[in-house]
């Protein structure tokens, strides 16, 4: 009998799940999407993202005060919330044929769903009921799991990675037309066909220097026909799934553009690096030398890449970490995590804020994203405490003005070849 792909995930994930109850001795689980929460002393809420351990259950966005119920052997429960509101849009249940592998039960706010739940009965997901029992290791076992992707939510991730690009070539073309950074990401948003607020993570537009501040938070609305660079982190969703894409796009071919370039195939490296059985920790230690490499034939630091690491000049250039894992978080769960019981493997003073130290495997999703920046805080920071830093401060005053390079891309793990979505989704975008 042919199974669908959202079919094959929930079989799966109702195996993970009553793995975990059995290890740890539960009768049922509650997952809660979570409530909505407002701005002090307004009636207006704050953006509403579900708690991933929900969201993963279903193929379309989940909603507040929605719940799930996990018994073993039983179809999942989806507890449905029925709103008596005649100041927003009816609540419905969509269609489709996910229905037939659920029991959907419509509940009001003080319908007491929860009357016949097992004695011992887990809850994952915001403020926890007081009928339920804690169970400190269910979270972690469960995150654990979720590093390594299904087909359905591969798939989820493809579609999302396609809206994504057609944000960042929009974005590209109002860039080279000299608008702002408030009509770049206006033009992002439309190509990728959603809100600000569906975004899965707030977009970055950095024209120029503002390339050099990692999060930049702010859209200038001032129109600059000789802005030199662009950097736009930018991402879209599918039934969650983020995509998580940053582009550097340059107006001229000079210095700046050649070490773009040169970034750029560096960058493709790491991703075809990116197989099952890898330590992402070394993958981190490659892009340090490929960042040191590049400095040292572009001219920027005159000393050998082995004593640029040993006097961690490339973090001067590339402060943070190389990627994370992907999913339904754009910084998914579990990434230092070493095994199902919650051990982690934090990183060290070498690489702080690397959020993945795992070791690869199939159908995880990461991204790799390398940066090389001209932070003014962080040449200041070298130049006062590495007197032999071997860098030419009159080319990176030069180079100063175009903020920096970053380029990112999301990655299927395979054990030989992965599935980078982000340059296949370019490749079949760019004359879409």
């Amino acid at each position: 009998m042919t199974t669908t792909p959202y079919q094959d995930h929930l079989t799966l994930l109702s195996c993970r799940y009553e793995k975990a109850m059995a290890h740890l001795n539960i009768d049922a689980i509650v997952l809660a999407s979570g409530e909505k929460s407002y701005y002090f002393q307004d009636d207006h809420t704050h953006p509403f993202h579900a708690y991933s351990g929900a969201q993963q259950w279903l193929p379309f966005s989940l909603g507040a005060e929605t719940y799930i119920i996990l018994k073993t052997g039983e179809k999942p429960t989806l507890i449905w919330p029925i709103r008596d509101d005649f100041w927003h849009a009816p609540n419905l249940v969509p269609k489709g044929e996910w229905q037939q592998y659920w029991t959907i039960i419509p509940a009001r706010k003080d319908d007491k769903w929860f009357a016949n739940l097992p004695k011992n009965t887990a809850w994952l997901g915001p403020k926890p009921m007081p009928f339920v029992t804690p169970y400190d290791g269910l979270k972690a076992y469960v995150d654990f799991e979720k590093a390594v992707k299904t087909p359905f939510e591969i798939q989820a991730m493809r579609n999302a990675s396609i809206r994504g690009v057609r944000g960042h070539l929009a974005a590209k073309d109002a860039f080279l037309a000299g608008m702002s950074e408030l009509d770049i990401h206006l033009a992002f948003l439309q190509a990728s066909q959603q809100t600000a607020a569906q975004e899965p993570y707030p977009g970055i537009v950095g024209l120029d220097e503002h390339a050099a501040v990692l999060h930049y938070e702010h859209k200038s609305i001032v129109h600059n026909t000789r802005s030199q660079t662009l950097l736009i982190d930018a991402g879209a969703s599918e039934h969650g799934y983020a995509s998580d894409i940053t582009r550097t796009f340059f107006r001229h071919d000079d210095e700046f553009s050649a070490l773009l370039n040169d970034m750029d195939e560096m960058q493709q490296k790491l991703c075809q690096n990116s197989t099952s059985g890898v330590a992402f920790r070394d993958l981190h230690q490659e892009a340090l030398r490929g960042i040191a490499t590049l400095l040292h034939e572009h001219k920027i630091c005159s000393l050998s890449v082995e004593e640029q690491l040993v006097k961690n000049i490339p973090q001067v250039f590339f402060p943070h970490g190389l990627g994370h894992l992907l999913g339904l978080q754009v910084h998914d769960v579990g990434g230092h995590q070493v095994d199902q019981t919650g051990k982690l493997s934090l990183p060290d003073d070498k690489a702080p804020f690397l959020r993945l130290t795992r070791t690869l495997k199939e159908n995880m999703v990461i991204t790799i994203e390398p940066g090389l920046y001209f932070i003014p805080m962080l040449i200041e920071k070298m130049k006062a405490e590495n007197s032999n830093h071997g860098c030419d401060l009159s080319k990176i005053k030069h180079l100063m003005p175009y903020g920096g390079i970053r380029i990112e891309d999301n990655i299927v793990v395979k054990n030989n070849a992965p599935e980078n979505l982000t340059r296949i989704a370019f490749a079949t975008q760019e004359n879409y």
